[in-house]
């Protein structure tokens, strides 16, 4: 059992505190204040609540880091940067869907050095720091061997509304017929987590933001897994789509998504 470094724990009592808050609120939609940012993409009372109890949390160990927020944008400090996602996977949340997470991580000189992802709802408690590997409820991760795409589960994020792109069912069609199922969890966070514990092979995805995945590549990276963009360039804070993998059918996967 790998001992969590200070900053996880200081992390993981700021996402247990909010996860608390959730758990009351899940799946609770007639006590759930529900705004829509634009078609299908929503924030409720409950993402509000967590980013405040996550910042206010935060900013008592870290008083002068910079903050990147979802729902309140950044907060300008020093070099330190913090990423806060207060509840990946809104629409699960309301509909009662227990796949969702709390993302906090940590990111000096544009990398990310620490990072976890909280599910309240299932108790799943996902870290990594950079060097000491990718851990869920003190059990180590490591990502799947298979090497045949056929044999592989793949994830990814379907689009809606205004968010379809030209070539997404292309790649659906180019994937799916060469796997053994495709997946849609509803989170990229739970998707790149899942990706680390090997219950995914692959998951890919466009237009993300960077609380989406901040913790989240850095698990698939800790756990042996790989992550570019998904034409195969390397993988930046500034980068809007992704793919990670087990590493073995990584190729593969970007090939079928060219």
């Amino acid at each position: 059992m790998q001992i969590q470094p200070p900053v996880i724990n200081i992390f993981e009592k700021a996402v247990r505190k909010a996860g608390k808050k959730l758990i009351r609120d899940f799946g609770e939609i007639e006590n759930l204040q529900i705004q829509s940012k634009s078609l299908g993409d929503f924030v409720t009372n409950a993402d509000l609540k967590s980013e405040k109890i996550l910042l206010e949390t935060l900013q008592y160990y870290y008083p002068e880091s910079t903050y990147i927020l979802e729902e309140r944008g950044k907060i300008d400090g020093n070099d330190e940067v913090i990423v806060i996602d207060p509840i990946d996977g809104t629409t699960n949340f309301i509909h009662g869907i227990p796949l969702i997470g709390i993302v906090v991580s940590k990111i000096i000189e544009n990398e990310i050095t620490d990072g976890v992802i909280f599910n309240p709802i299932m108790n799943d408690f996902y870290w990594a720091s950079k060097g000491k590997g990718a851990w869920c409820n003190n059990k180590r991760l490591r990502v799947s061997k298979r090497e045949a795409l056929e044999e592989c589960v793949v994830g990814t994020g379907i689009p809606h509304a205004n968010k379809i792109y030209e070539k997404y069912l292309n790649e659906i069609n180019q994937v799916s017929k060469n796997c053994s199922g495709l997946r849609r969890m509803g989170s990229a966070a739970i998707d790149l987590a899942y990706v680390a514990s090997g219950k995914l092979d692959a998951f890919w995805e466009r237009n993300l933001n960077l609380w989406d995945v901040s913790s989240g590549v850095l698990l698939v990276k800790e756990s042996g897994g790989k992550v570019t963009e998904i034409n195969g360039n390397t993988w930046n804070i500034s980068s809007k789509d992704i793919l990670a993998s087990n590493s073995c059918v990584h190729e593969i996967v970007q090939e079928k998504l060219a």
